[in-house]
């Protein structure tokens, strides 16, 4: 029986795998590639490709396939085999360099936000060497970027990239100026937290709205949800720990670095947490995650939920996006160390982020914006729409510190008093953890807590990195033609904490109070999708968009109206899925439970006469006028919702569709999904068309 250290990576051409099957000098070629981002030659190219076929189909693979990240929010692959035909009618099995490097899937059928008409299909793949390529399901999974015949990006990866090639530039700037001559490379990394629901497949297969949209559209509370507090980190059910155990193995074999598995909050939920990686792989890692948690889930009888808000009324699945960056050096520089105030290099790192974020905190509202997401921002341990900061308590002093010119008193680590001599004695964080922060530092990190669980993570990390670059650059500027650069570089410090004050909240973020001070700070509180997606191509973002060659302004309006296209068709779908299962589950169901009263009422009334009977049927009578009274709305709601999506049909601009779905369309929904709701706990369970909350949310035994 094999290990986990013989399994893990076992499915990845990583490292290890190129030293032992590649020449020296080609490993070393491939390696200057991946690390010092020297062009790749097609000689090189061309003997990789053949070690890497060699490789795979020892491991029982028989095609390969470009494997890419197209502005769907899911992956994208076309698979070839790897034979060829010889003269004498037999087949050989080959793989060139340029397969290897290039591949040409059809652009026009993806997401291109106007860049490419449909007629204008030709679009190319492109090997991306930084991100291992590894097998799944017998095919050779070669990570791509995804670029249209003209070059503009039509992918998640390629700005990706970008954006961490511009926050390297820029922050060996900065660092060469601390007299960081070693420091040759700067990358960002990133753990990306997973949270997900798993239900019984039966009961999944019983909801129309799942189905279609991944998450309830009607669904009256069940008697018992989250309020115990007694599923969180409670005892794994062992049909979960089986699949966890499955999922951990699949995981494994990819190099994922899955670490930490628990019970979320919410009945039948479950966080999965990796450990930090560069956010390129990181990125590539959390899809395949998502995919793989799908599949086990399947295997095991079970449906695993991503959405971010499947369920009224309890927690929603996020994913907490932990960001830091680091140099090749091993320096975390987010790591305020052992005397933080003393820090001057990790105060101006902490600064820039703190600019950063202020700045730019509508791209990170951006970056996290759906129609999903909107349902779980504001509460049940999701931060607020408004973006801030929260530093804790010592890095608040510490800037105050240095704000007001006071002395700074350094924390000495305090011991924990528990009160039980037996216990070991530990030492307490400087600081608690606030789970109403947007952007929390959490030692040595920051945790971007908005994203929704099934949101890829490039998003996010293009508009951090674009953000803190910028600033970055800002402060070298500043700084490369100092006379006297530790008092300028004190006076920016300074300068920055003066200024952007006004992001750094540590308190309560849900608190009411809160919205009122964070307007009168000027933060902006954008609460939904569409009110965020008007911000993508304001002046200051398109210019350190195009500053830094993160995107054009072309690749920015095409994502402009990607996002408003997605928003509003995802709507539109949940919307002709809530008149279907109104039209031919609910109101029948109305129609029949009010039949049946009716039907009861009037055997009575023959059974007993007139007047007996109206004491008898006092409950069947009134249970019956509320019946008919709620079908009745429900009817008339579903006839609202209908004509407003036909009058959506009239418009044709992305964005004037996103915003009329989000004022006209969802509160239709919400109207008509209240009385449905209603309907839902006066039905005796037999008659009601489709599985409750309590079926669904306790499925899984």
């Amino acid at each position: 029986m094999s290990t986990v250290t013989e399994e893990f990576g076992s499915m990845v051409f990583n490292e290890i795998t190129m030293k032992e099957r590649l020449p020296k000098d080609t490993f070393k070629a491939l390696m200057r590639t991946i690390k010092d981002g020297e062009k790749l030659d097609i000689t090189v190219a061309n003997v990789v490709a053949n070690a890497m076929k060699d490789w795979a189909i020892e491991k029982g693979a028989t095609h390969f396939t470009h494997w890419f990240q197209p502005l769907t929010g899911v992956t994208a692959e076309k698979h070839d085999s790897f034979i060829q035909p010889t003269a004498d009618g037999q087949i050989i099995m080959e793989f060139s360099g340029k397969e290897l490097v290039q591949g040409e899937p059809d652009a026009s059928s993806f997401p291109s936000g106007g860049i490419r008409a449909t007629f204008e299909a030709r679009g190319y793949t492109a090997w991306d060497p930084t991100s291992y390529a590894f097998i799944k399901d017998g095919t050779l999974c070669i990570p791509t970027a995804f670029c249209s015949y003209t070059g503009e990006a039509l992918d998640k990866k390629t700005p990706l990239l970008r954006s961490m090639e511009a926050i390297n530039k820029q922050a060996l700037r900065v660092l060469h100026l601390f007299g960081n001559a070693d420091v040759t490379s700067v990358k960002t990394t990133v753990g990306p937290e997973q949270e997900y629901f798993l239900i019984d497949k039966s009961v999944f297969d019983k909801r129309e709205d799942l189905i279609y949209t991944g998450r309830t559209l009607f669904g009256a509370k069940a008697p018992k949800g989250q309020e115990l507090e007694d599923h969180y980190f409670g005892m794994i059910k062992p049909r979960v720990q089986a699949f966890m155990k499955d999922l951990n193995d699949e995981l494994w074999k990819l190099g994922i670095l899955a670490k930490t598995e628990h019970n979320e909050v919410a009945p039948a939920q479950h966080e999965l947490a990796p450990i930090f990686t560069t956010t390129n792989l990181a990125c590539d890692h959390n899809q395949l995650t998502m995919e793989i948690l799908r599949k086990v889930a399947s295997r095991h009888g079970m449906v695993c939920l991503l959405h971010e808000k499947p369920f009224e009324g309890v927690n929603g699945s996020g994913k907490h996006n932990n960001w830091s960056i680091s140099t090749n050096t091993g320096k975390n520089l987010l790591d305020p160390g052992a005397t933080p105030i003393s820090n001057a290099q990790f105060l101006l790192f902490l600064s820039a982020v703190i600019k950063a974020v202020d700045d730019y905190q509508d791209l990170l509202r951006i970056s996290v914006a759906s129609a999903g997401n909107d349902h779980r921002l504001g509460a049940n341990e999701a931060p607020p729409a408004i973006v801030s900061m929260f530093v804790g308590d010592e890095l608040a002093e510490i800037l105050d510190a240095l704000e007001n010119g006071k002395p700074y008193g350094e924390h000495a680590k305090e011991k924990m008093q528990i009160g039980v001599t037996v216990l070991p004695e530990f030492s307490k964080d400087t600081t608690d953890r606030n789970r109403t922060s947007p952007f929390a530092f959490t030692g040595n990190k920051f945790e971007f807590r908005m994203l929704g669980s099934q949101d890829s993570i490039a998003c996010a990390n293009i508009m951090i990195n674009t953000a803190v670059a910028e600033v970055l650059s800002q402060f070298a500027d500043e700084l490369e033609g100092s006379k006297d650069f530790n008092n300028d570089l004190q006076k920016l410090i300074l300068k920055t904490i003066k200024e952007h004050k006004r992001i750094i909240f540590n308190g309560n973020g849900y608190d009411d109070a809160w919205v009122k001070e964070a307007e009168s700070r000027g933060l902006l509180n954008l609460k939904s999708a569409p009110e965020a997606n008007a911000h993508l191509c304001d002046a200051k973002n398109l210019a350190a968009f195009e500053k830094h060659g993160v995107f054009t302004e072309a690749e920015a309006k095409s994502r402009f109206e990607i996002q408003n296209e997605n928003y509003w068709k995802l709507l539109n779908i949940e919307a002709l899925t809530m008149i279907d299962m109104t039209k031919k589950q609910v109101l029948p169901c109305g129609t029949r439970f009010a039949s049946c009263l009716a039907k009861t009422v009037s055997l009575e009334k023959d059974a007993l006469g007139t007047s007996a009977a109206e004491l008898e049927t006092a409950y069947e009578k009134d249970l019956l006028k509320k019946v008919a009274a709620l079908t009745s709305k429900i009817y008339k709601a579903v006839g609202v919702l209908e004509a407003k999506v036909e009058q959506a049909k009239a418009l044709e601009d992305a964005e004037k569709l996103a915003f009329f779905y989000h004022d006209e369309v969802l509160v239709a929904m919400d109207e008509l999904r209240s009385y449905a709701d209603e309907l839902e706990t006066i039905t005796p369970k037999d008659l009601w068309p489709f599985p409750s909350y309590g079926d669904i949310l306790f499925s899984v035994k």
